[in-house]
């Protein structure tokens, strides 16, 4: 193979002319024959015994052309595409075949290559951090969310149900007297005021006690899904049980108890150093998001659509991943959400293409920094690999390549030479008003007129006292 040309065409796309001498293309047509023969009958000799030449007098003499250039094809193209010193991101296309025959073959074909990329601003950019100081409502907001998820339920048998009270009923809704789909439930529990139902549907079980029977008269809202909207509605009720939920006491046996701390003032401590060593990663993690866009934007490329393209492909790719681990594939999804897979890769177009352009960002990067891994850098991340995944460490450098890694690797060195070359400054929490401002501000504000409220009119007559039904038991 020999490249004989490559010519830029338009942005981003070069066409490659290469040729196939005459030695190389016969024996991959006299390949193609060995393997076709078995299947070919000429008459007088056995299936896959005729010879070559018999079977090209009869079928012509390009009956295996065709095929040994498909063998050939991936080859010739990746050693020209080499040569040509290209960085290729997709497929090659318009391919032409101007000559095929004993002398030889011509290819002429397309490839879609990286743009050239220009740096904006990657040093010295500036970014805030988010404090990481965590308040004493914090850690009780923790406390109790502990409490909660410590909670036992206690059944209620001595009083009707109120708000907050968590009730189990049956419930089957009709409209017009006719049962409605997806309207019927049993043994189902509510938390009443949670807003779970429509308006109505939960305050009107408050009051009734366990074992009533009862109808909840509703009107479903305009803005309801088709078929329902704006109609009455009746509930058939049946009260089950009523249940709260009471927390445990915070104190140092129930800290022993769910910790391995042996006080609450131990737990209060704890919580609060992991909840500023959670708030630091975050901010920090917050800047270095907000510096890596920067630098995404500040390049200056005309980005191939293939390259978005293919970008939102492997995003589809974990997401459907991601999907599969929680018991649910993509389809399903998509006929849950109403969604088809075009709309969904819609969604990820806008992230793909900032995705791509920090790609090609880190790589410029990489490559002004000078930026290369250590040989320890590397051993360190194989046996991170093997540890992580019980596997040998000679197995784990069979299964990922050694530039591959040394890529990433560095990559991740380059994201950190952004970060440690910025400037960031800590957010300043807003001031506080001192008390002597706001007497001073108030004062101002008491020195403007102030237009005189129109009076209220009193009710000429007391409206009669709404009289309650007694609940007949």
């Amino acid at each position: 193979m020999s490249l004989k040309s490559s010519e830029k065409v338009e942005t981003n796309v070069w066409q490659l002319e290469i040729s196939i001498d005459a030695d190389r293309f016969e024996k991959a047509v006299n390949q193609a024959y060995l393997k076709q023969r078995k299947n070919i009958t000429v008459h007088g000799f056995r299936k896959g015994k005729a010879p070559r030449n018999f079977i090209e007098k009869i079928y012509g003499e390009g009956v295996f052309y065709e095929d040994a250039l498909e063998a050939l094809y991936p080859e010739v193209v990746e050693e020209a595409i080499k040569d040509a010193a290209l960085e290729v991101v997709d497929a090659p296309f318009d391919l032409e075949v101007p000559e095929m025959g004993k002398s030889g073959v011509t290819l002429k074909l397309k490839v879609t290559v990286k743009p050239e990329v220009k740096l904006g601003d990657y040093k010295g950019l500036k970014a805030t951090r988010k404090p990481s100081k965590v308040t004493a409502d914090e850690v009780k907001s923790e406390l109790n969310r502990m409490l909660e998820q410590n909670a036992r339920m206690v059944t209620i048998e001595d009083r009707a149900a109120k708000k907050d009270d968590i009730v189990v009923i049956d419930f089957e809704g009709f409209v017009d007297g006719e049962a409605f789909e997806g309207g019927k439930a049993e043994s189902y529990e509510l938390t009443l005021g949670s807003g779970q139902f429509i308006p109505g549907f939960e305050d009107q079980i408050v009051g009734h006690k366990t074992g009533d029977e009862f109808d909840v008269n509703v009107k479903f809202p305009e803005d309801y899904h088709e078929g329902l909207a704006g109609k009455d509605a009746v509930f058939k009720i049946k009260l089950h049980e009523i249940k709260v939920k009471e927390l445990p006491k915070l104190d140092d046996e129930f800290v022993k108890d769910v910790s391995d701390k042996d006080t609450v003032d131990e737990l209060k401590k704890s919580i609060k150093a992991d909840m500023e060593e959670a708030k630091k990663s975050a901010a920090l993690e917050e800047v270095r998001s907000t510096l890596l866009e920067m630098v995404a934007d500040g390049i200056e490329a005309e980005i191939p659509q293939v390259m978005v393209e293919k970008k939102i492909d492997s995003n589809v790719e974990d997401f459907a991943y991601r999907l599969q681990t929680q018991g649910l594939d993509l389809k399903t999804y998509l006929q849950y959400t109403g969604q088809d897979e075009a709309k969904l890769r819609e969604g990820f177009s806008a992230n793909a293409e900032k995705q791509v352009k920090l790609d090609l960002a880190i790589e410029k990067i990489i490559e002004a920094e000078k930026i290369e891994p250590t040989a320890e850098e590397l051993e360190a991340e194989y046996k991170k690999f093997a540890d992580t995944y019980n596997m040998d460490i000679e197995a784990v450098k069979k299964a990922i390549s050694e530039d591959g890694l040394r890529m990433e690797l560095a990559s991740r060195k380059a994201v950190d030479f952004i970060v440690d070359n910025a400037v960031i400054t800590e957010e300043k929490p807003a001031a506080k008003k001192t008390a002597a401002k706001k007497a001073e501000n108030d004062g101002e504000k008491a020195e403007k007129p102030a237009k005189k409220p129109a009076a209220k009119k009193t009710a000429a007559k007391k409206p009669a006292a709404k009289k309650t039904e007694e609940k007949s038991e």
